[in-house]
């Protein structure tokens, strides 16, 4: 008896779905462009779901040590799977070059106890006043130097001007982070034009340095657009944690993500002042206004 064994083709290696090849940071990758923030949630849980839900793998986390505990005294840390997420300490609240590099360093000290790989990377913010808290683009510069100087890998939050922009990277940033609108503001993205001079001076001779829009980011729509102007990445956090359902709308947002940078390199149509037919008008039956 003759057994007739049936030979299987080789399994076809998945493909790629367009527009999410990975995000390069300071020599690391990442599957996800959103990147999201740890603060302002009604609980941890809720935080945690939140987080899961976004699909981030950079979070960002302000490290002084009265932040890291709630009012109930968790610890922030115990609600974050510190082998799945790269911690991004953040030098949120300070007003001062000092005072961020006093902070940077407390952040790293911290996360190589903790031995998370975000140790030797820091979310610089120098902030200029409490109302806008919009950046202090002197001191911000000044604590770049220094930071780089130390060996941290800097990501900067700055103003949307695009020559403080280019300042910074030249001081040696990873990535410099220019405002949609001021934190937490919900405008999402007030200038575009300055956005994409940003995006053109920093890339110049350099395609590959990522330039990430952080803050004022209000809803899906608010990323999509970012992401569509070029972006290689978006950071926000108010946007979900004070959404009526945060979890929800962190799914919105990591689909926002990549929806809009696949518009992005699919390269959108040119805007016209008339109507353009979809189809011909060779044929039609009927009076054709004008003709």
């Amino acid at each position: 008896m003759s057994v007739i064994v049936e030979s299987k083709a080789p399994a076809t290696p998945p493909t790629a779905e367009p527009g999410t090849e990975p995000l390069n940071i300071a020599g690391r990758t990442f599957s996800s462009r959103l990147l999201v923030g740890t603060g302002k949630y009604k609980t941890m849980e809720l935080m945690q779901q939140s987080l899961e839900a976004s699909g981030s793998q950079v979070i960002t986390v302000a490290v002084r040590r009265e932040r890291l505990f709630n009012e109930q005294g968790k610890s922030l840390l115990e609600y974050i799977d510190l082998s799945k997420y790269t911690i991004l300490p953040n030098t949120a609240g300070c007003f001062s070059a000092a005072d961020a590099v006093r902070v940077a360093r407390l952040g790293r000290e911290i996360l190589e106890q903790l031995g998370n790989p975000g140790a030797s990377w820091v979310k610089l913010e120098v902030l200029g006043d409490k109302k806008t808290l919009l950046p202090d683009p002197v001191g911000t510069l000044e604590a770049t130097k220094e930071l780089v100087k130390d060996g941290f890998h800097v990501l900067a939050y700055t103003s949307d001007d695009p020559i403080s922009a280019i300042r910074i990277k030249e001081a040696g940033a990873a990535s410099v982070m220019p405002a949609g609108s001021p934190i937490g503001s919900g405008q999402g993205v007030l200038n575009r034009a300055n956005i994409i001079l940003c995006l053109e001076l920093l890339k110049q001779g350099d395609t590959s340095f990522p330039v990430i829009v952080d803050a004022g980011v209000g809803s899906a729509s608010d990323v999509s657009f970012a992401m569509e102007l070029g972006a290689d990445g978006v950071l926000l956090n108010t946007a979900i944690a004070h959404a009526k359902d945060p979890v929800m709308m962190a799914h919105a947002m990591r689909h926002a993500c990549t929806a809009g940078r696949q518009s992005y390199l699919a390269g959108r149509i040119p805007k016209k002042l008339y109507a353009s037919a979809s189809s011909p008008w060779e044929g039609v039956i009927g009076y054709i206004p004008g003709e």
